[in-house]
Protein backbone atom coordinates (compact mmCIF):
# COMPACT_ATOMS: atom_id res chain seq x y z
CA UNK A 1 0.00 0.00 0.00
CA UNK A 2 2.72 2.66 1.02
CA UNK A 3 4.52 1.86 -2.32
CA UNK A 4 1.38 2.27 -4.31
CA UNK A 5 1.03 5.67 -3.05
CA UNK A 6 4.80 6.40 -3.15
CA UNK A 7 4.54 5.49 -7.11
CA UNK A 8 1.01 7.59 -7.79
CA UNK A 9 2.43 10.62 -6.05
CA UNK A 10 5.86 10.23 -7.68
CA UNK A 11 4.27 9.85 -10.77
CA UNK A 12 1.87 13.42 -10.03
CA UNK A 13 5.24 15.42 -8.87
CA UNK A 14 7.06 14.07 -12.26
CA UNK A 15 4.30 15.10 -14.59
CA UNK A 16 4.50 19.18 -12.78
CA UNK A 17 8.14 18.95 -12.81
CA UNK A 18 8.19 17.76 -16.72
CA UNK A 19 5.56 20.84 -17.13
CA UNK A 20 7.42 23.34 -15.28
CA UNK A 21 11.14 21.95 -17.31
CA UNK A 22 8.90 22.99 -20.55
CA UNK A 23 8.89 27.02 -19.38
CA UNK A 24 12.03 26.33 -18.17
CA UNK A 25 14.03 25.29 -21.54
CA UNK A 26 11.84 27.81 -23.81
CA UNK A 27 12.81 30.18 -21.24
CA UNK A 28 16.73 29.68 -21.72
CA UNK A 29 16.01 28.93 -25.76
CA UNK A 30 15.05 32.58 -25.69
CA UNK A 31 17.56 33.91 -23.75
CA UNK A 32 15.31 34.88 -20.92
CA UNK A 33 16.86 34.86 -17.22
CA UNK A 34 15.26 32.22 -14.83
CA UNK A 35 15.89 33.20 -11.53
CA UNK A 36 14.82 29.74 -9.83
CA UNK A 37 13.20 26.34 -10.98
CA UNK A 38 12.39 24.79 -7.74
CA UNK A 39 10.92 21.10 -7.19
CA UNK A 40 7.89 21.32 -4.61
CA UNK A 41 7.14 24.40 -2.42
CA UNK A 42 8.60 26.92 0.10
CA UNK A 43 9.84 26.78 2.53
CA UNK A 44 13.50 25.72 0.93
CA UNK A 45 15.00 22.63 1.98
CA UNK A 46 18.36 22.80 -0.28
CA UNK A 47 19.36 24.98 -3.58
CA UNK A 48 22.30 25.59 -5.54
CA UNK A 49 22.91 28.37 -7.82
CA UNK A 50 23.84 27.55 -11.33
CA UNK A 51 24.73 30.94 -13.58
CA UNK A 52 22.15 32.76 -12.70
CA UNK A 53 19.40 30.15 -12.14
CA UNK A 54 18.66 28.81 -8.33
CA UNK A 55 17.97 25.13 -8.82
CA UNK A 56 15.96 24.49 -5.21
CA UNK A 57 14.54 21.74 -3.14
CA UNK A 58 11.34 22.65 -1.21
CA UNK A 59 9.49 21.05 1.71
CA UNK A 60 5.36 21.11 -0.05
CA UNK A 61 6.02 18.38 -2.30
CA UNK A 62 2.60 19.27 -3.99
CA UNK A 63 4.62 20.49 -7.77
CA UNK A 64 7.38 22.62 -9.36
CA UNK A 65 7.37 26.05 -10.18
CA UNK A 66 9.61 28.46 -12.06
CA UNK A 67 9.97 31.86 -11.51
CA UNK A 68 11.19 33.94 -14.89
CA UNK A 69 12.38 37.27 -14.50
CA UNK A 70 9.93 40.48 -15.80
CA UNK A 71 6.79 37.53 -16.23
CA UNK A 72 4.99 39.15 -13.29
CA UNK A 73 4.81 42.49 -14.56
CA UNK A 74 6.87 44.94 -17.06
CA UNK A 75 10.27 45.79 -15.35
CA UNK A 76 12.95 46.75 -17.66
CA UNK A 77 10.98 46.24 -20.66
CA UNK A 78 14.13 47.56 -22.33
CA UNK A 79 15.90 44.48 -21.07
CA UNK A 80 16.18 42.13 -23.70
CA UNK A 81 16.74 39.10 -20.83
CA UNK A 82 13.61 39.50 -19.29
CA UNK A 83 10.21 37.90 -19.75
CA UNK A 84 8.12 41.03 -20.79
CA UNK A 85 11.20 42.53 -22.65
CA UNK A 86 10.77 39.37 -25.54
CA UNK A 87 8.72 39.57 -28.38
CA UNK A 88 5.07 38.46 -28.13
CA UNK A 89 5.54 35.33 -30.14
CA UNK A 90 8.25 34.22 -27.88
CA UNK A 91 6.30 34.58 -24.58
CA UNK A 92 3.73 32.53 -26.34
CA UNK A 93 6.19 30.03 -27.21
CA UNK A 94 7.70 30.09 -23.48
CA UNK A 95 4.05 29.55 -22.13
CA UNK A 96 3.33 26.82 -24.49
CA UNK A 97 6.48 25.06 -23.81
CA UNK A 98 4.91 23.77 -20.50
CA UNK A 99 1.75 23.06 -22.51
CA UNK A 100 3.49 20.63 -24.92
CA UNK A 101 5.57 18.98 -22.07
CA UNK A 102 2.01 17.09 -21.13
CA UNK A 103 1.48 15.85 -24.71
CA UNK A 104 5.36 14.68 -25.42
CA UNK A 105 4.78 12.88 -21.85
CA UNK A 106 1.66 11.24 -23.48
CA UNK A 107 3.35 10.82 -26.99
CA UNK A 108 6.58 9.02 -25.69
CA UNK A 109 4.18 7.03 -22.62
CA UNK A 110 2.05 5.25 -25.34
CA UNK A 111 5.00 4.76 -27.43
CA UNK A 112 6.15 2.92 -24.72
CA UNK A 113 3.46 0.31 -24.24
CA UNK A 114 2.85 0.09 -27.88
CA UNK A 115 6.16 -1.29 -28.30
CA UNK A 116 6.63 -3.41 -24.90
CA UNK A 117 2.94 -4.43 -23.40
CA UNK A 118 1.09 -3.72 -25.87
CA UNK A 119 -1.89 -1.18 -26.36
CA UNK A 120 -5.12 -1.61 -25.21
CA UNK A 121 -7.20 -1.11 -28.50
CA UNK A 122 -11.50 -1.47 -28.70
CA UNK A 123 -12.15 -3.86 -31.15
CA UNK A 124 -15.95 -4.23 -32.93
CA UNK A 125 -17.62 -7.50 -32.19
CA UNK A 126 -16.67 -9.09 -35.37
CA UNK A 127 -13.64 -8.53 -35.65
CA UNK A 128 -11.07 -11.06 -37.33
CA UNK A 129 -7.33 -11.50 -36.88
CA UNK A 130 -7.14 -10.93 -40.51
CA UNK A 131 -8.40 -6.89 -40.28
CA UNK A 132 -5.05 -6.25 -37.94
CA UNK A 133 -3.13 -3.59 -39.75
CA UNK A 134 0.80 -4.65 -41.06
CA UNK A 135 2.66 -5.11 -38.50
CA UNK A 136 0.51 -5.06 -35.20
CA UNK A 137 0.68 -8.64 -33.57
CA UNK A 138 -2.09 -9.16 -31.39
CA UNK A 139 -0.57 -10.53 -27.77
CA UNK A 140 -3.61 -10.53 -25.79
CA UNK A 141 -7.52 -11.47 -26.17
CA UNK A 142 -10.30 -10.79 -27.34
CA UNK A 143 -11.71 -9.86 -24.17
CA UNK A 144 -14.26 -8.03 -22.41
CA UNK A 145 -13.07 -5.28 -20.42
CA UNK A 146 -14.99 -2.95 -17.82
CA UNK A 147 -14.33 0.72 -18.69
CA UNK A 148 -16.70 2.69 -16.10
CA UNK A 149 -18.57 1.27 -13.12
CA UNK A 150 -21.42 3.46 -12.10
CA UNK A 151 -22.20 4.70 -8.36
CA UNK A 152 -24.10 2.79 -6.03
CA UNK A 153 -24.55 0.07 -8.89
CA UNK A 154 -24.05 -3.73 -7.94
CA UNK A 155 -21.36 -3.97 -9.76
CA UNK A 156 -19.82 -1.03 -7.58
CA UNK A 157 -20.89 -2.78 -4.17
CA UNK A 158 -19.45 -5.92 -5.39
CA UNK A 159 -16.06 -4.31 -5.88
CA UNK A 160 -15.29 -4.80 -9.45
CA UNK A 161 -13.20 -1.80 -11.08
CA UNK A 162 -12.54 -0.34 -14.75
CA UNK A 163 -9.54 -1.74 -16.34
CA UNK A 164 -11.12 -5.64 -14.69
CA UNK A 165 -11.83 -8.28 -17.75
CA UNK A 166 -14.49 -10.49 -17.18
CA UNK A 167 -13.62 -14.00 -18.49
CA UNK A 168 -16.73 -16.24 -17.48
CA UNK A 169 -20.20 -15.52 -16.14
CA UNK A 170 -21.74 -18.67 -14.28
CA UNK A 171 -24.94 -19.52 -12.55
CA UNK A 172 -26.97 -22.50 -11.19
CA UNK A 173 -23.16 -24.37 -12.21
CA UNK A 174 -23.48 -23.53 -15.50
CA UNK A 175 -20.62 -21.59 -16.89
CA UNK A 176 -20.27 -19.67 -19.61
CA UNK A 177 -17.26 -18.09 -21.47
CA UNK A 178 -17.24 -14.22 -22.28
CA UNK A 179 -15.53 -13.30 -25.40
CA UNK A 180 -18.05 -10.73 -26.93
CA UNK A 181 -19.83 -7.46 -24.99
CA UNK A 182 -23.00 -8.94 -26.11
CA UNK A 183 -22.38 -12.46 -24.81
CA UNK A 184 -22.53 -10.53 -21.08
CA UNK A 185 -25.12 -8.47 -22.10
CA UNK A 186 -27.63 -11.14 -23.35
CA UNK A 187 -26.45 -13.14 -20.28
CA UNK A 188 -27.56 -10.37 -17.73
CA UNK A 189 -30.44 -9.11 -19.48
CA UNK A 190 -31.77 -12.76 -19.17
CA UNK A 191 -30.61 -13.59 -15.25
CA UNK A 192 -31.77 -10.11 -14.02
CA UNK A 193 -32.85 -11.01 -10.14
CA UNK A 194 -30.56 -13.92 -9.99
CA UNK A 195 -27.78 -14.06 -8.11
CA UNK A 196 -24.85 -14.76 -10.89
CA UNK A 197 -21.07 -15.45 -10.48
CA UNK A 198 -18.22 -13.02 -12.69
CA UNK A 199 -15.10 -14.54 -13.18
CA UNK A 200 -13.27 -11.57 -13.17
CA UNK A 201 -9.15 -11.28 -13.61
CA UNK A 202 -7.55 -7.76 -12.57
CA UNK A 203 -3.96 -8.18 -13.66
CA UNK A 204 -2.46 -11.61 -12.19
CA UNK A 205 -5.32 -12.07 -9.72
CA UNK A 206 -8.19 -14.17 -10.77
CA UNK A 207 -11.10 -13.99 -8.71
CA UNK A 208 -15.08 -14.55 -8.49
CA UNK A 209 -17.43 -12.44 -7.72
CA UNK A 210 -21.41 -12.60 -6.36
CA UNK A 211 -24.08 -10.12 -7.76
CA UNK A 212 -28.01 -9.79 -8.75
CA UNK A 213 -28.54 -7.29 -11.95
CA UNK A 214 -31.36 -5.48 -10.93
CA UNK A 215 -34.28 -5.62 -12.60
CA UNK A 216 -35.56 -1.91 -13.10
CA UNK A 217 -31.95 -0.27 -13.20
CA UNK A 218 -31.69 3.77 -13.40
CA UNK A 219 -31.95 4.97 -17.20
CA UNK A 220 -28.75 4.76 -19.08
CA UNK A 221 -26.85 2.67 -16.62
CA UNK A 222 -27.91 -1.03 -17.10
CA UNK A 223 -29.05 -3.92 -14.87
CA UNK A 224 -25.59 -4.24 -13.21
CA UNK A 225 -24.30 -0.70 -14.15
CA UNK A 226 -21.28 -1.43 -15.95
CA UNK A 227 -19.72 0.04 -19.73
CA UNK A 228 -17.88 -2.30 -21.48
CA UNK A 229 -15.86 -2.96 -24.54
CA UNK A 230 -14.05 -5.87 -26.44
CA UNK A 231 -10.25 -5.08 -26.23
CA UNK A 232 -7.19 -6.81 -27.35
CA UNK A 233 -3.62 -5.66 -26.92
CA UNK A 234 -1.91 -5.06 -29.54
CA UNK A 235 2.45 -4.71 -30.19
CA UNK A 236 4.36 -3.31 -32.72
CA UNK A 237 7.79 -2.99 -33.71
CA UNK A 238 9.82 -0.25 -32.75
CA UNK A 239 9.55 1.79 -36.10
CA UNK A 240 5.73 1.59 -35.76
CA UNK A 241 5.35 2.13 -31.94
CA UNK A 242 5.80 5.91 -31.81
CA UNK A 243 3.37 6.68 -35.18
CA UNK A 244 1.10 5.09 -32.96
CA UNK A 245 1.96 7.35 -30.15
CA UNK A 246 1.32 9.75 -32.13
CA UNK A 247 -2.41 8.54 -33.00
CA UNK A 248 -3.28 7.59 -29.81
CA UNK A 249 -2.11 11.10 -28.16
CA UNK A 250 -4.27 12.92 -31.26
CA UNK A 251 -7.26 10.67 -30.63
CA UNK A 252 -7.74 11.34 -26.79
CA UNK A 253 -7.12 14.98 -27.20
CA UNK A 254 -10.20 15.19 -29.45
CA UNK A 255 -12.35 12.63 -27.51
CA UNK A 256 -11.90 14.51 -24.49
CA UNK A 257 -13.59 17.97 -25.35
CA UNK A 258 -16.16 15.54 -26.25
CA UNK A 259 -16.80 13.92 -24.19
CA UNK A 260 -16.76 16.89 -21.89
CA UNK A 261 -19.20 18.72 -24.00
CA UNK A 262 -21.53 16.02 -23.71
CA UNK A 263 -21.58 15.66 -19.69
CA UNK A 264 -21.85 19.51 -19.77
CA UNK A 265 -24.67 19.39 -22.24
CA UNK A 266 -26.50 16.43 -20.92
CA UNK A 267 -26.11 18.84 -17.08
CA UNK A 268 -27.68 21.82 -18.64
CA UNK A 269 -30.82 19.79 -19.24
CA UNK A 270 -31.08 18.20 -16.05
CA UNK A 271 -30.10 15.06 -17.50
CA UNK A 272 -27.73 12.02 -15.54
CA UNK A 273 -24.23 11.96 -16.47
CA UNK A 274 -22.53 8.48 -16.22
CA UNK A 275 -18.64 7.66 -16.61
CA UNK A 276 -17.86 11.78 -15.97
CA UNK A 277 -17.14 12.56 -12.65
CA UNK A 278 -14.91 15.76 -11.16
CA UNK A 279 -12.41 14.63 -8.75
CA UNK A 280 -9.42 16.04 -6.97
CA UNK A 281 -5.57 14.92 -6.36
CA UNK A 282 -7.33 12.27 -3.50
CA UNK A 283 -9.83 11.23 -6.61
CA UNK A 284 -7.04 10.67 -9.11
CA UNK A 285 -4.76 9.27 -6.87
CA UNK A 286 -7.47 6.56 -6.16
CA UNK A 287 -7.98 5.90 -9.46
CA UNK A 288 -4.31 5.64 -9.89
CA UNK A 289 -3.79 3.45 -7.45
CA UNK A 290 -6.73 0.47 -8.99
CA UNK A 291 -5.00 1.05 -12.19
CA UNK A 292 -1.27 0.11 -10.95
CA UNK A 293 -3.30 -2.91 -9.36
CA UNK A 294 -4.14 -3.95 -12.48
CA UNK A 295 -0.75 -3.79 -14.05
CA UNK A 296 2.00 -1.42 -14.54
CA UNK A 297 0.98 -0.87 -18.06
CA UNK A 298 -2.41 -0.15 -17.28
CA UNK A 299 -1.09 2.68 -14.86
CA UNK A 300 1.18 4.05 -17.44
CA UNK A 301 -1.63 4.46 -19.66
CA UNK A 302 -4.03 6.45 -17.28
CA UNK A 303 -0.53 8.84 -16.17
CA UNK A 304 -0.37 9.44 -19.98
CA UNK A 305 -4.31 10.04 -20.20
CA UNK A 306 -4.07 12.45 -17.32
CA UNK A 307 -1.09 14.76 -18.96
CA UNK A 308 -3.48 15.54 -22.00
CA UNK A 309 -6.27 16.43 -19.04
CA UNK A 310 -3.61 18.55 -17.86
CA UNK A 311 -2.78 19.94 -21.25
CA UNK A 312 -5.90 20.70 -22.00
CA UNK A 313 -6.84 22.51 -18.70
CA UNK A 314 -3.93 24.27 -18.57
CA UNK A 315 -5.00 25.90 -22.12
CA UNK A 316 -8.41 26.78 -20.90
CA UNK A 317 -8.73 30.30 -21.14
CA UNK A 318 -8.96 31.35 -17.62
CA UNK A 319 -6.15 33.84 -15.97
CA UNK A 320 -4.16 31.53 -13.74
CA UNK A 321 -3.64 29.10 -16.16
CA UNK A 322 -1.28 29.14 -19.32
CA UNK A 323 -4.30 29.61 -21.41
CA UNK A 324 -5.52 32.60 -19.37
CA UNK A 325 -1.84 34.07 -19.76
CA UNK A 326 -2.23 33.82 -23.41
CA UNK A 327 -5.37 35.48 -23.87
CA UNK A 328 -3.99 38.55 -22.36
CA UNK A 329 -0.91 38.25 -24.50
CA UNK A 330 -3.84 38.32 -27.76
CA UNK A 331 -5.18 41.34 -26.16
CA UNK A 332 -1.64 42.79 -25.75
CA UNK A 333 -1.41 42.04 -29.67
CA UNK A 334 -4.93 43.32 -30.55
CA UNK A 335 -4.44 46.44 -28.28
CA UNK A 336 -1.59 47.21 -29.27
CA UNK A 337 -0.25 47.71 -25.28
CA UNK A 338 0.17 45.69 -22.67
CA UNK A 339 -2.55 45.39 -19.80
CA UNK A 340 -1.52 47.07 -16.60
CA UNK A 341 0.22 44.86 -14.65
CA UNK A 342 -1.51 45.30 -11.54
CA UNK A 343 -5.10 44.78 -12.97
CA UNK A 344 -3.43 41.60 -14.42
CA UNK A 345 -2.21 40.40 -11.36
CA UNK A 346 -5.31 41.52 -9.23
CA UNK A 347 -7.44 39.06 -11.93
CA UNK A 348 -5.03 36.34 -11.99
CA UNK A 349 -5.27 36.20 -8.13
CA UNK A 350 -9.19 36.52 -7.96
CA UNK A 351 -8.99 33.75 -10.50
CA UNK A 352 -6.22 31.61 -8.73
CA UNK A 353 -8.34 31.61 -5.29
CA UNK A 354 -11.03 30.64 -7.12
CA UNK A 355 -9.49 27.39 -8.59
CA UNK A 356 -7.99 26.75 -5.24
CA UNK A 357 -11.31 27.40 -3.45
CA UNK A 358 -12.80 24.90 -6.20
CA UNK A 359 -10.11 22.31 -5.77
CA UNK A 360 -10.60 22.28 -1.71
CA UNK A 361 -14.28 21.59 -2.70
CA UNK A 362 -13.94 18.87 -4.66
CA UNK A 363 -11.19 17.41 -2.19
CA UNK A 364 -13.88 17.35 0.08
CA UNK A 365 -15.84 15.20 -1.75
CA UNK A 366 -13.65 12.86 -2.51
CA UNK A 367 -12.68 12.12 1.08
CA UNK A 368 -16.59 12.20 2.04
CA UNK A 369 -17.00 9.28 -0.70
CA UNK A 370 -14.08 7.51 0.79
CA UNK A 371 -15.80 7.66 4.35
Amino acid sequence: MILTILIVFSALICLLVLHELGHFLFAKKFGVEVEEFGVGYPPRIFGKKIGKTLYSLNLLPFGAFVRIKGEEGKIGIEDSRTFSGKPIWQRALILIGGVASFWLISFLIFTLIAGLWGMPTSIPEDFQPQDLKAGAEIIEGPQVQIINVSSNSPAEIAGLKGGDIIKEFSIFNFQFPINKVKDIQELIEKYKGEEITLTIQRGKEVFDVNLIPRLSPPKGEGAIGIGLARVVKLKYPWYFAPWQGVLVTARQTMVIPLVLGNAFGKAIKGEKVEGVRFIGPIGIGEIMGQALEVSFSNFLFLVAMISIWLALFNLLPIPALDGGKLLFLGIEKIKGTPINPNLERNITGLFFTILVGLMIFVTIKDILRLF
